[in-house]
């Protein structure tokens, strides 16, 4: 009997540490760090830019498939938009970083003036709680202000993947991150 009570109590425990560790943080909480590889070879820390700066990231399910294509070239050919905040922001997935496949190769051929990030562990995906059933990253933005809370999540940018950046520019302004200041 104390056998199966020790067993039971074990199972609830795994259960309820296996729910906490793949939730999706909200809006209001501090954002989970990450350190990751960019596409420019760079490896990025959320911790670096707090007390710095807010930090757009925004997750896409897979590198050279159509809807993270137009997303990603909105973000490039529009990022201007982005810049005029005192924002750094990212595009992250699951992929690797190199090969044919990977980020590197993606951000190279779509001219992607910021860094996307590799997660190929899926551990940052996981601790954001954008990691689908099928191993991809969901299409999920996070914006993050300079002090690491998280203060919106954006789980409809399928919606609008062509104006991905103008979106992200005018939330910005919605959530009060500063402009940049005038050279």
């Amino acid at each position: 009997m104390k056998k199966r009570l020790w067993v039971l109590m074990f199972g609830v425990c795994l259960g309820l540490f296996s729910a906490m560790a793949w939730s999706t943080p909200k809006v209001g909480d501090p954002a989970p760090d990450f350190s990751l590889q960019g596409s420019d070879g760079k490896i990025y820390s959320l911790a670096d830019f707090r007390g710095k700066q807010a930090v757009v990231i925004a997750w896409f399910p897979m590198a050279f498939t159509s809807g993270c294509t137009i997303e990603c070239k909105s973000i490039a050919e529009k990022g201007h938009l982005i810049r005029e905040f005192d924002v750094t922001y990212f595009m992250a997935s699951v992929d690797a970083h190199e090969g044919d496949r990977g980020n590197a190769a993606f951000a190279a051929e779509h001219k992607a003036d910021f860094p996307i990030l590799s997660d190929p562990t899926k551990a940052t995906a996981g601790a954001y709680g954008v990691l689908s059933e099928r191993g991809f990253a969901n299409r999920w933005t996070f914006y993050i202000d300079k002090e690491g809370i998280i203060r919106l999540i954006d789980r409809d940018v399928n919606q609008r993947l062509a104006t991905s950046a103008e979106f992200m520019a005018e939330k910005l302004g919605e959530l009060g991150i500063p402009k940049q200041p005038a050279p």
